[in-house]
């Protein structure tokens, strides 16, 4: 039994069971972290809707959402050695 959660309005989900565990758009196999890259790359809207015809234009803005609320979080680094 999955213990998947969603957010962002249904757009971004974790699943344990699918892409490791790792926020995928709307359950299917496309991580928030490949759409990620793309638009690092360059990449644009259109073309990345173009390579993922499942995908929408309001998913990639929750990519960007869903990055942008991890930025908001505060981080510690602790040294290891």
């Amino acid at each position: 039994m999955s213990a998947a959660i969603s957010f962002l309005h249904g757009r971004v989900s974790i699943d344990p069971e699918i892409c490791n565990g790792k926020p995928t758009i709307r359950g299917k196999r496309i991580t928030v972290q490949t759409v990620l890259e793309y638009l690092a790359a360059g990449d644009s809207e259109a073309e990345i809707l173009s390579q993922y015809p499942s995908l929408e234009a309001e998913d990639i803005k929750a990519c960007l959402t869903c990055a942008a609320r991890l930025m908001n979080d505060r981080y510690e680094l602790s040294r290891v050695a």
